[in-house]
């Protein structure tokens, strides 16, 4: 089969994809988007919001949609990296015997993850980007896809930790909900308090969605898109002679070369979703914002001038 016919399907199950989520998320439809791309790129989402806008359950359906093994780790400020990882422990025998966490499944949803120390949220570090555990100098390799999306609480909240920026620069996509319409929550709450609820069907496989990341991989980038991407995230390093007046006046920290790479990968897919076979800058632009918004750190001027993330990364564009 062709790589266009290929292209051609998988935008096809794509929209039925989005059907299924549909039964169960009402509204959202940006969220759900950003969070599908994020996983057919083979990168990682952080939902970011207050309790009761359905993050938990987005995962949860995504995870029944894309037919994928799911497991939830619910980060609270006792938890142990153990707790996520697994542990050796002896057996009868006195053998050391590796009983796995969590982890190992395809989608992790890491539950409140600013709810735990640090010390705590780095043992997803090497999971995330190498997708292997190491314990006890064992290497353990993760089955594949694999994907973690974690929700976060807004750090303002009481009990929350704010997450390392190597921990938030392993997270493709930063994506902010929102309280639900007037209208989307009448909806909402028609759905949900009827008892009946809906079946959603499993449109895909493991080794189909690995296919898929693969067709996107091999979607052609043009040099003036690449270049583009890497000039615009230039654009965010105060220091660098690329770098915007806005940028040196209101931004501390940057994003590094990993926010290009996403930078890509994402509107690699964002194209091949809207019917083109090869990004454009104005696809960079359509997923740089949720690219870049938590690789930016703002300085005390932008805070007490009420500037947002978003207003600074919309005027690089």
């Amino acid at each position: 089969m062709s790589d266009v016919l290929a292209v051609k399907q998988f935008v096809i199950k794509y929209n039925e994809l989005r059907k299924e989520i549909k039964k169960i998320i009402v509204g959202q439809d940006e969220v759900v988007e950003q969070v599908l791309i994020s996983i057919f790129s083979g990168g990682h989402a952080l939902l970011i919001g207050v309790p009761g806008l359905a993050k938990t359950l987005l995962v949860h359906t995504v995870a029944e949609a894309l037919g994928l093994n799911f497991k939830r780790i619910q980060f609270t400020p006792d938890l142990m990296p153990s707790d996520i990882l697994g542990s050796e422990l002896l057996d009868e025998n006195r053998h050391f015997k590796f009983i796995k966490g969590p982890i190992f499944s395809n989608i992790i949803l890491a539950d409140e993850i600013n709810r735990t120390p640090p010390k705590t949220q780095a043992a997803l570090l090497e999971a995330m980007q190498e997708r292997s555990v190491t314990i006890a100098g064992h290497t353990y390799k993760l089955d594949k896809p694999y994907f973690v999306l974690a929700t976060q609480n807004p750090i303002e909240q009481e009990g929350t930790y704010p997450l390392p920026e190597a921990q938030l620069d392993r997270f493709m996509f930063a994506v902010n909900l929102d309280y639900p319409s007037f209208y989307e929550e009448v909806d909402i709450v028609k759905t949900t308090t009827v008892g009946a609820k809906p079946v959603i069907n499993s449109l895909f496989t493991a080794e189909e969605i690995i296919k898929c990341q693969g067709l996107i991989q091999k979607i052609p980038v043009a040099d003036n898109v690449i270049e583009y991407a890497v000039t615009l995230v230039g654009k965010t390093r105060p220091k660098s002679s690329t770098a915007t007046e806005i940028v040196k006046k209101y931004i501390d920290w940057g994003a590094g070369p990993r926010a290009s790479q996403n930078l890509i990968l994402s509107a690699k897919t964002y194209a091949v979703l809207h019917g083109k076979f090869s990004p454009d800058i104005e696809d960079i632009q359509k997923v740089a914002i949720g690219i870049l918004r938590h690789r930016l750190i703002k300085n005390y001027k932008a805070e007490a001038e009420g500037l947002s993330i978003e207003d600074i990364i919309k005027s690089l564009f």
